[in-house]
């Protein structure tokens, strides 16, 4: 889709755009998704085996265990009935531990089942939102390829017979002081794991003791340390900053903080009328990320020159009277290859907003690039403003390096028993340590883990691990809160904790998940009644009144700069034919552990738009000068390690640089994960973890079939986006509707009746969307949405009812992007309506367009007739093979739909009735933010605002009556009921001339 704004400016999704291909062209005119009447597939044993095997998380097992309850009593947080009431749903507050952090939240359950998951207002980190692992969680609760039973040495055995077997063991290893023995984890927060590790560690103090996971943050907590000799934490005040710099961190998608981050980052850009201020964002990145898309100045440069960048920087801060020592270090770095004018303004605008600037690494950046930028951070007088330090408790921080230390020391036959808690270190280690080959070598091997996977298949004893759902334990947060992880079910496969695990393996003795977890509390909540104040923590979902205060931390110049002197940062541009390579998380499986996840499988990426697959990124010139094309299987070399994988062409991306996701190409992972995608990690080396030097590409002849929703449902040649900078807005508040003037016109449908008291509408700011994909996992979770698979996706089938369309504008090597959520406008003239036969598709007087489900007879006119693309029509009976109890896995409140069915976003009835019915009940109306739809309760941002657009005083009325409030394509006379607020950029003007200049 190309469409100009009042602007001129020219949007495109992909780069078949621009170049008007005839694949696109036929792609963008076809009236129906490809193969809309063949019908017939349905008896094709392909398409219902692909079927059964994606959807098994979805609609299997859930049902028959699904409604046993824990043993221990849990504590609802919103009411305590005294008995369930049948259809009418329980919340708990509970703690998932994720990325180092700890994410309180609020789950929804249907007489002991749960189906819904949502943030905790009162917690830190989450703060009432969530993202789209949270959302995407509770499915894997569902999984039906979780591991069911303990095995040894790949038989089924029993939790009695491990216990038996460790308490052989286990007094040997207490007289010989745990000599021989290892464990081996996954880095954790929490006050309970973190005394037991004490606790082991005493036991056994010559056991060795590691953490490991791919994505963890080791080089942050390290350059803390090397800038202050302290372990601390560093906490990020985004809402504090005026002026914000980025090296390679994407703090609003990525990291442990990062919903936190993303809220105090928007908070500084919602802009009400064109009096209010922005923050400014510049970025420095070698592939686009989500901030990266939000940036108002971006600068495209391979990973490996990012600290060089950096250094560049700290040299003109220094220029321009900024004080900081280097002792000569950085002087070489006064010759490089970035444009000079750039670093000067930016170091300008960083100096102009002191102690309300901020500087901040990406995670993947080695120490020193993070112990600089603390230096930065101090010298601007950031530090205790916008940064602040935070002691580190109960926490085990990932660490390569005690890995590597443990594989030597199986190597050098030292460990004769190794525990693993957690993580899948045969697959996801890095290549060089070859740990499947160690593991051979150890006489005795543990694996605790959700799945059998690759590293369960090689071990003597496998021991299927809870679900947080249905598990009791503890987390801290990066922010000092303590909470619970209180069980909503009873283990459905009988998995055990890290914590019962743990337990055991460090006393003997077979202990229940909540009574270890009590203990860790009885010390913990030392005053007052310890029963009561359990029962208030259950409740609120953590100890109120706790949090970790801020450090006085002063940053010690002299040890940044030795570091930075005895080892410089990279200076030398990557070539053609040595080329960078850089690891990234996946966007929607993360590191792998999400990958049976067939919800986040299908979700399109934020940068590609490609489900179900990954692939070597790189730049539009890099791609022409290796002479490779999009979908092109490349085969890649690095240090020797080989690998094949297919090419995608990225906008944006640094020039020969190369950037593999990690997480795909698993062989044990599951039904939905097995075969999915290429293993990125056959390259990864642990002296390099993240980026580095010297691959080679070259291609193979071959193709690939790649699945990339960026074409589907496009809306061509209309003014579908609009966006101004902040000071265009000041001298012209009515931008987003100059030009798009809308005469009188009239409709020859009747008009609807209307209630007086409730008229629902949606307002979606795309200044504070950062294209997360929240939205769109949350409204699956509560809508009851199918996944469809890579096939039907390439058909454009997909089932979303809200999607996130994702444009490029400007020049094809470095364009800027623009995020729009699209669902159901509710048109009060809907277009659906009229063309509907058997008026399947009509309106309600509160403007809700409505779809009768048991009407429908599947013409899709509607669809065809629909300007918005957001109907989704169902080609096959997804639930016709499923038993009813094992339907319990969706909600109850939503009608699951059946083949030939057309359907779309609701508004959320169910939640519309649900409030409607507790208002009566109490006489009285709706009140605003009473209830919202899925989609605006998930968004970090508070991007989607949904309300009674009847009552002028409601959130979603006064979004409505701003200036840059505009409906899309309401020139067609629809009247949507869903309207944007336009996009803003806040550019530094300086800057934006001489880039205007250098184009």
């Amino acid at each position: 889709m190309k469409s100009d704004s009042p602007k001129g400016r020219e949007y495109w999704k992909s780069l078949d755009h621009p170049a008007e291909t005839p694949e696109f062209q036929e792609f963008l005119h076809r009236e129906f998704p490809q193969g809309a009447s063949e019908l017939n597939e349905l008896n094709d044993p392909v398409s219902r085996r692909s079927f059964l095997s994606l959807m098994g998380a979805s609609i299997a097992m859930a049902g028959l265990a699904g409604c046993r309850r824990p043993v221990e009593k849990i504590i609802p947080y919103v009411v305590a009935p005294e008995e369930i009431i049948p259809g009418v749903p329980n919340y708990y507050a509970t703690t998932m531990p994720f990325m180092g952090n700890a994410f309180g939240l609020i789950v929804e359950s249907h007489e002991g089942r749960p189906t819904k998951i949502e943030g905790n207002p009162d917690h830190p980190a989450t703060l009432g939102r969530s993202n789209t692992f949270i959302q995407g969680s509770i499915l894997d609760l569902y999984d039906p390829d979780r591991s069911k039973a303990v095995l040894h040495e790949g038989r089924q055995s029993s939790w009695n017979d491990f216990v038996t077997f460790w308490r052989n063991l286990y007094d040997k290893y207490a007289q010989d002081r745990g000599r021989g023995l290892a464990i081996l984890v996954e880095p954790f927060s929490s006050p309970t794991l973190s005394r037991l590790a004490h606790l082991f560690r005493t036991t056994f103090p010559e056991a060795r003791w590691a953490a490991y996971e791919p994505l963890g943050n080791e080089n942050e907590y390290t350059g803390v340390r090397l800038a202050t000799g302290l372990n601390l934490q560093p906490i990020y005040h985004f809402d504090k900053a005026e002026v914000i710099l980025s090296l390679d961190s994407d703090f609003v998608y990525a990291g442990s903080d990062n919903i936190r981050n993303a809220k105090g980052f928007i908070d500084g850009r919602r802009v009400s009328s064109e009096r209010d201020g922005m923050n400014r964002l510049y970025m420095i990145e070698s592939s686009f990320s989500n901030t990266g898309a939000l940036a108002d100045h971006r600068l495209r440069i391979p990973s490996a020159l990012v600290g060089a960048f950096a250094a560049a920087l700290a040299l003109e801060l220094q220029a321009q009277g900024v004080v900081i020592r280097d002792n000569g270090v950085l002087g070489p770095f006064s010759r490089h290859e970035f444009d000079r004018d750039w670093i000067r303004i930016l170091a300008a605008d960083l100096i102009r907003a002191r102690g309300k600037s901020l500087v901040i690494a990406g995670g993947d950046q080695p120490a020193p690039v993070h112990a600089l930028v603390h230096v930065m951070n101090s010298a601007l007088g950031n530090i205790g403003n916008a940064v602040a330090f935070h002691e580190i408790s109960d926490s085990e921080l990932s660490s390569i390096e005690s890995l590597k230390t443990l594989v030597d020391d199986v190597k050098s036959k030292r460990i004769t028993t190794l525990a693993i808690l957690g993580g899948n270190p045969i697959y996801n280690a890095p290549a060089d340590l070859n740990f499947a080959e160690a593991l051979k070598e150890i006489e005795h091997t543990i694996h605790l883990s959700s799945h059998v996977d690759e590293t369960s298949g090689a071990v003597e004893w496998h021991v299927p691990m809870a679900h947080y759902l249905e598990s009791w334990g503890d987390a801290r947060s990066i922010h000092g809160a303590i909470s619970v992880i209180q069980p909503l079910i009873a283990p459905l496969y009988g998995g055990a904790g890290s914590v019962e695990v743990l337990s055991l393996l460090t006393t003997g003795s077979d202990a229940r998940g909540y009574d270890i977890v009590r203990e860790t509390w009885q010390k913990i909540i030392s005053n007052g009644d310890f029963e009561t104040e359990w029962r208030r923590v259950l409740h609120d979902g953590l100890l109120k009144g706790i949090a970790s205060p801020a450090v006085n931390a002063p940053i010690d110049e002299a040890s940044v700069f030795a570091q930075i002197g005895s080892s410089p940062f990279n200076r030398e541009l990557p070539t053609r034919d040595n080329l960078e390579i850089a690891f990234r998380p996946s966007l929607t499986i993360y590191d792998g552990r999400f990958a049976n996840n067939a919800w986040l499988q299908e979700l399109p990426d934020f940068q590609t738009k490609i489900s179900w697959d990954n692939v070597a990124l790189m730049s539009p010139a890099t791609a022409k000068q290796l002479g490779l094309n999009n979908s092109d299987i490349a085969a890649l070399e690095y240090r020797g390690r080989k690998l094949e994988a297919p090419i995608w062409i990225l906008p944006g991306h640094a020039d020969n640089s190369v950037t593999l996701h990690l997480g795909y190409g698993r062989k044990f992972g599951g039904r939905v994960a097995d075969d999915v995608g290429f293993n990125a990690y056959l390259l990864r080396v642990s002296s390099a973890p993240c980026f580095d030097r010297g691959l080679t590409i070259a291609g193979t002849g071959q193709t690939y079939k790649i699945v990339t929703t960026q074409n589907h449902h496009s809306m061509e040649g209309r003014p579908i986006i609009r966006e101004a900078t902040l000071e265009h807005y000041r001298e012209h508040p009515a931008f987003a509707n100059e030009g798009h003037e809308i005469p009188p016109l009239y409709t020859l449908a009747s008009n609807h009746k209307i209630s007086e008291q409730y008229q629902w509408g949606m307002a979606i700011d795309l200044n504070v969307c950062i294209g997360c994909n929240a939205c769109t996992v949350a409204c699956q979770s509560e809508n009851n949405i199918p996944v469809v698979g890579k096939e039907q996706v390439g058909r454009g089938r997909e089932m979303h009812w809200i999607r996130v369309d994702r444009y490029f504008n400007g020049d094809l090597a470095d364009p800027e992007i623009v995020h729009q959520p699209v669902p159901c406008m509710h048109c009060e003239n809907a277009p659906c309506e009229e063309v509907c036969p058997v008026t399947a598709s009509l309106h309600d007087h509160e403007g809700l367009n409505l779809q009768v489900y048991n009407r429908c007879i599947g013409t899709r006119y509607c669809s065809n007739n629909c300007p918005y693309k957001v109907r989704r029509f169902n080609f096959f009976n997804y639930t016709s093979k499923t038993p009813e109890s094992a339907k319990m896995v969706f909600n109850p409140d939503v009608t699951v739909r059946s083949r030939g069915v057309m359907e779309k976003c609701t508004y959320c009835l169910q939640r519309i009735n649900a409030a409607k019915i507790t208002a009566r009940s109490e006489s009285r109306t709706v009140r605003d933010g009473e209830f919202t739809t899925a989609c605006a309760q998930a968004c970090p941002t508070e991007a989607i605002v949904f309300g009674n657009v009847a009552d002028p005083e409601s959130r979603a009325s006064k979004m409505k009556m701003q200036n840059r409030n505009y409906g899309m394509l309401a020139e067609y006379n629809t009247k949507p009921r869903t309207t944007y607020l336009a996009r803003l950029r806040n550019p530094n003007p300086l800057l934006e001339e001489f880039e205007k200049k250098q184009a």
